[in-house]
């Protein structure tokens, strides 16, 4: 699944992590001193309020982001590139690069748009504030409004572009992974069409490897450059909340809160669908083996006989049921946890908010924030169910691997009824 694409897949993602984790706290270390001592930040001021609208993304630091970017990536690029060639190399190790950066500068676009937020929302509760000053008319309203509201067209335009181009470079890179799957299995096709069902895990489940990875993996990667970017700013913004409901007084409150709670969320859908995955797996399995014998059936009259064919029916009515059962209690967890957490950064914010602390700005940038860090740790949550698929076709195509390396097969391969038929 992984050799077929990228160089030495184990070492390789080792690296990238390793590789990544380093660069990321130079460039939170000591990034700032060696692009001061290059020139690149000459009048740039940190605590400089943000810059709102495109500029955003001209600013000093942003020039410097670039050109570190570039260094980096071009050291770890050019050294797969030496220490093992590989015919996807130009996909599989560059077009990682490029992706992960594209889904940076598109989470930077999510920050500049946090960053409009505050001047907004503020203007507007300025404006409908019955006791506003009387030197400020209606018509500079409109005008300082009308002009906000362009500054944000013009960021979501931006959005737009990145998205639409993020999304077809993804589409190309992960159909790539899928051809050297293709070609890996149909070359070795003679060894591998003993396995139950070979013929659709090469067909449907490299398809569906691929496209589940492609949803999957950029939302992993956005999940993580989102926390990298909005973590910061919800420190920043944690100096104006006074308090926490029932624990009072606590350091950074609302980076703690979004932490613990989607840490319970991620156990308590962990818990609630630990079943689902081998279920899958046997419904793949049951639905292969209704299939493979209407195939039969096409050519040869004297298969899927009524007799046969109802009881391998059963078998997929027996798994189905067994699935909705399943995600019944699933869907219990996940709904409650959901709708819970639509409400949970408010009722952290009550205390603030009856203190009358923060303005309607800051309380929109602080509603942004946590939102985009909670959700980005609550991906196991969010993904939850397509990552269960996604194990389950794993278990499908690791079989292959194990036919490949010589070694046992899982033991949930060789699961039948009392039929003979692959037990649901």
């Amino acid at each position: 699944m992984f050799g077929c694409f990228f160089p030495q897949p184990r070492l390789f993602f080792l690296s990238f992590v390793a590789w990544t984790t380093v660069v990321t706290l130079l460039w939170y270390g000591v990034g700032t001193d060696i692009g001061s001592a290059l020139g690149f930040l000459n009048g740039y001021d940190p605590e400089a309020a943000p810059v709102i609208g495109l500029g955003h993304f001209t600013t000093p630091d942003f020039i410097w982001f670039y050109v570190y970017v570039l260094i980096c990536a071009g050291a770890f690029t050019g050294f797969w590139f030496w220490y093992a060639p590989h015919p996807w190399q130009l996909w599989s190790v560059l077009g990682t690069i490029l992706i992960l950066f594209s889904t940076y500068y598109s989470v930077q676009v999510s920050v500049a748009i946090n960053n409009w937020r505050r001047p907004f929302f503020d203007l507007v509760q300025e404006a409908l504030n019955p006791d506003r000053s009387a030197d400020v008319t209606p018509e500079m309203y409109v005008s300082q409004l009308t002009e906000l509201i362009w500054i944000f067209t013009q960021i979501a335009l931006m959005w737009m572009v990145i998205y639409v181009l993020t999304r077809f470079g993804v589409s190309h890179y992960i159909f790539r992974w899928r051809t050297a799957m293709n070609d890996f299995y149909t070359g070795h096709w003679k060894r591998l069409r003993g396995v139950e069902g070979a013929s659709q895990r090469i067909q449907e489940d490299t398809m569906k490897f691929a496209s589940i990875t492609e949803n999957l993996g950029v939302a992993i990667v956005d999940a993580v450059m989102t926390l990298i970017a909005f973590l910061p700013i919800l420190f920043t913004l944690s100096v104006y909340i006074t308090e926490l409901p029932i624990i009072g007084q606590v350091a950074a409150p609302l980076f703690w809160a979004s932490l613990l709670w989607s840490i319970f969320g991620t156990l308590l859908l962990a818990l609630a669908g630990i079943r689902l995955p081998g279920l899958e797996f046997r419904n793949q399995r049951v639905e292969a083996a209704f299939r493979k014998e209407l195939v039969y059936g096409e050519d040869d009259e004297m298969r899927a006989q009524p007799p046969t064919l109802a009881d391998l029916f059963a078998n997929v009515r027996r798994n189905y049921f067994r699935l909705y059962l399943n995600y019944m209690y699933f869907n219990v967890a996940r709904g409650l946890y959901i709708q819970a957490d639509n409400i949970f950064v408010y009722v952290l914010l009550i205390p603030t908010i009856a203190a009358g602390t923060i303005t309607f700005g800051i309380l929109q940038q602080i509603l942004t924030a946590f939102n985009q860090v909670s959700n980005s740790f609550q991906f196991l949550v969010n993904s939850w169910s397509t990552i269960i698929e996604l194990m389950s076709i794993h278990k499908r195509l690791r079989a292959f691997e194990a036919v490949l390396d010589g070694e046992e097969q899982s033991s949930i391969e060789f699961e039948v009824d009392a039929a003979g038929n692959p037990a649901p």
